[in-house]
Order: structure tokens, then sequence, then C-alpha cells
């Protein structure tokens, strides 16, 4: 049960030890990693073939843990492939670049196979810290120090609410267990035993936390600056890997082991998801830094993973769930490809992300030009991209189920209007405007194409044939056990 993540573990170590052996071979540290990462994903999928438990039921692989494993380990092969270009002219070592970013993996993975409060916790962290190191790779620039602060002290600070919230529950109901939990809180919303004030409290705590973690308003102060100092293939990287593992940790915790209370915290969820993709897209107009205006994009995304989230609390038996788990997919490999090329026009050391870096780009080089624009147009969720079905299947499930989601969908529809604003000026600047200097084309590595193409492809094709990946998130929605009220 246990052996992907067993391999995830010996991958980062293999890394380390090749690195000490060879130091400073990029090629060899990238090579092991993605050895490394394919033995990994094989036994995903093999285990995930034969669904079972581990450590009396508080690890367990079932249909969501290996969907969000593979996602887990295709982000982490994307971004190792994008770095190479970025780091390697500024000297930051890629193999510890590759190993850290294994560890945050294994962290990701443990909190999909978690069914206990406990290895939830130990996961949730063991993914978290390696971003702080991440955030502040480049140490001699001021941007990445400050961000990487901001970072760690606000982690730090939602980290604790959240551990607080995760007491008050075990204490309340008795159990570690999120199996037991939901019975015993099943129990409580069928008025078997009373409602506890400080089940309410633990309730906020951990809405609180989760909340910081995915970047929702009003707890996203950390991620612009986390994101504009961090180098660019690890700020793709903070905005999906981190992101995407706090939303499995928000399947286990509120979705499964909370269910039973989702008329409770629906409310708090509608005005999240509201404010965060509100304030994000308004925010990410007024932007001239491409990387700035990704990072408010990001959090806007956050609010329409959120309204998938929402639907499902108002109609359990409607595809709220899977909607989610699609945006995922989609939103994970729009936006790691938005950013590499970012850090490929960066490959220069000294060039900003600013607009007027992108201008021009369209003559300058055209393929790198319209790889950027199929991107943002996903992004935007125009047809036929991974895109736009990701948004649509969101929308399609807030209005099926009804009332106040209904009015939530109209919010997310005129949201995404917006959005295609600052989306569409980037493609303006890249392909209607002269570039500011004359500098020539960069040549790019193998490594980053090799990743862009898997990208575009992705994005693509998940456009044109959506339904292998929908049938695939519906049968990870239908493995998530809740414990209803009866």
């Amino acid at each position: 049960m246990i052996s992907p993540l067993v391999a995830g573990f010996l991958t980062a170590a293999a890394i380390i030890v090749v690195d000490l052996i060879r130091p400073g071979k990029t090629a060899v540290a990238v090579a092991t990693s993605l050895i490394g990462l394919a033995i990994t994903a094989a036994l995903v999928v093999a285990v995930g073939s034969a669904p079972g438990t581990a450590f009396d039921g508080g690890y367990r692989v079932d249909a969501l843990t290996t969907f969000l494993d593979v996602l887990f380990v295709a982000i982490i092969v994307m971004t190792i492939l994008f770095g190479p270009d970025y780091l390697v002219p500024r000297g930051l070592p890629v193999s510890e670049f590759s190993s850290i970013l294994v560890f945050a993996m294994t962290g990701a993975m443990l909190i999909s196979a978690s069914g206990d409060l406990l290895l939830l916790f130990l996961g949730l962290e063991l993914m978290v810290l390696p971003g702080y190191l991440l955030a502040a790779f480049h140490k001699t620039d001021s941007y990445s120090t400050e961000g990487a602060i901001k970072y760690f002290l606000l982690g730090s600070f939602s980290s604790a609410i959240f551990l607080f919230g995760l007491a008050f529950v075990w204490g309340l109901t008795g159990s570690l267990r999120l199996d037991v939990i939901a019975a015993a809180l099943a129990g409580v919303v069928a008025g078997s035993a009373p409602l506890s004030p400080g089940l309410a409290m633990g309730l906020a705590f951990l809405t609180t936390g989760v909340a910081f973690k995915i970047a929702a308003v009003p707890f996203h102060y950390w991620t612009p600056d986390a994101y504009q100092g961090s180098p660019t293939p690890i700020t793709g990287y903070l905005s999906v890997g981190p992101k995407v593992g706090a939303f499995a940790l928000i399947l286990r915790l509120f979705v499964e082991a909370l269910g039973p209370l989702a008329d409770w915290w629906l409310p708090v969820v509608l005005v999240l998801a509201t404010l965060t993709m509100t304030l994000g897209n308004l925010v990410a107009l007024t932007q001239d830094n491409v990387k700035r205006m990704l990072a408010y994009s990001s959090i806007a995304h956050t609010g329409y993973m959120l309204v998938g989230l929402a639907a499902w609390a108002q109609n359990p038996a409607g595809a709220g769930i899977e909607a989610l788990l699609f945006y995922g997919v989609a939103y994970a490999f729009m936006n790691l490809g938005a950013f590499a090329v970012i850090a490929a026009l960066q490959k220069r050391p000294g060039v900003t992300s600013s607009l007027a870096t992108f201008a021009g780009l369209g003559r300058r080089e055209p393929l790198m030009g319209i790889l950027m624009t199929l991107f943002l147009l996903s992004l935007t969720g125009i047809p036929p991209t991974a895109g736009f079905f990701a948004k649509a299947n969101v929308i399609l499930a807030a209005v099926e189920a009804g009332g106040p989601l209904t009015i939530l969908a109209v919010v997310m529809v005129l949201n995404a209007a917006v959005a295609a604003f600052y989306y569409l000026r980037v493609i303006v600047y890249m392909f209607m405007r002269d570039a500011a200097t004359d500098a020539p084309a960069l040549r790019h590595g193998g490594l980053l194409w090799g990743g862009l193409a898997a990208a575009t492809a992705l994005t693509i094709l998940f456009g044109l044939f959506p339904t292998a990946l929908l049938e695939a998130a519906g049968a990870a929605a239908q493995a998530i056990g809740v414990a209803l009220p009866s």
C-alpha cells in the first residue's frame, strides 16, 4: 500500500546521494529525478488497481488517492523539466531544487491517502515546509528572501491555527479517524448528540487554517510577494502544487470527515469563494508585472475551485467534487505552462517579468508567443481548451445545485469576463507592440521544450477530449465516503 510513498522518499534521497557522488552535474540530477518519479508513478497506478488500507485504516488507497498522486507526480516532473534553463545561468543548484520538490510531493501524497487527522497534519507540514525553502531558493535576492519570510511566518501561524482546530475536533469526537469523526458528527446533526460551541470553534479554526493554505481572501497576503520573489519555475510550482495539495486536504477533511456539517460551513465557503475570485481578478487588472498578475490570477482560480466545493455542499449528489478535480488538473498544466514561458524569457539574468518584456515576443520568438497565447486563452476559459471545460463544469455544477449557488455561478461568469481583460492584454503586447530592445532570441534547452510540449498537449487534449478525465474525476469523487445524517 505504501510503496509509492516509499518510492518518493527514496527518489529524493537518491538525488542527494547522486549529487554527492557527481556534484554539480545537472543532467545526472535531472535523470535521477525523472527515473525515480517514473517508478513512483508506476507504483501509484499498480497499487491503485487494488485499493486497500494500511496502519489500521490510517493510510488508505482508493480512486481519489490514485487520481491525486498521479497529478502530484506530473506537477513535480514538469517543474523539474522547467527548472534548469532558469536555475543554471544563475548558479542555483538543480539537485537541491529537485530533491526538495520530491520531498514536498511525498507530503502531498500522504495527504491524499490519509484516513487519520494526525497523518493529515503531518502530510500538510511535509508539503509546505519544503515550500518555504523553495521560496527562498535564490538566497542572494532580497525579493526572494522577503517573500519567503512572509510565506514562512503566515504559513506557521496558519498551521498552528489549523492544529488547534484538529485538536478541538479530536477532543469532541473522541477519535482521529476520519470515518469515525464523520459518523459522530452525523449523530450530532441528526440530534442524537448535543451541539457543542467547541465544535463550532474547531470548525472555525480549521476553515481559517485551510484558507491560508489555499490563499483565499482575506488570507492571501503572502501570495503576491512570495510568488514574485521566488525563482520563476518555483513560482509556477507554488501556484499549483501546494494549492492542489490543500484542496486534497479539504476533500479528506471537510468533505469526508466534516461532510455532515456541510450546512454549517457552506455559508463560509460561499463568502470565501465570492471574495477570492472577485478581489483576485480586480487586483490582477492593475498589475503590469506578469508574475504578480498571475499570482493574483491564482487567487481568483482558488475562488473558482471553491465554487465546486460549495456546489457539493449544497447538492452532495451533484458533480461538484468531480468539477473541482477536473479544474485542478486543467489549472495545473495551463498555469505551469504559462510560468514556464515566463521562466524561458528570463533565462538571461536581469530580465524582469514586466509587460514590456513580452512586447514583440510574437515576432521575436513566434513559437513561444503562440504557446503563451494558448495557456492564457485556457486560463481565460476560451474553448476548446481545458480551461473552458474546467470553468464550464464548475458553473454547471453550481447551477445544478441551485439556491445561492445560482448567484455564485453568475458571479463566476462575470469574474471570468473580467479576467479576460488582463490575460488578453499580455497577448496584445506579444503581437501588437514593438520590443523595447533589439536583443536576439534566446536558445532554450530540450528539457524546457519537452515540458512545454507536454503542457501544451494536455491543455489541448483535455479541452478536445475531456471525457476520459471527467470519468477519472468522477470515479475519484465517488471514492470519498461521507457519513450523512439519517
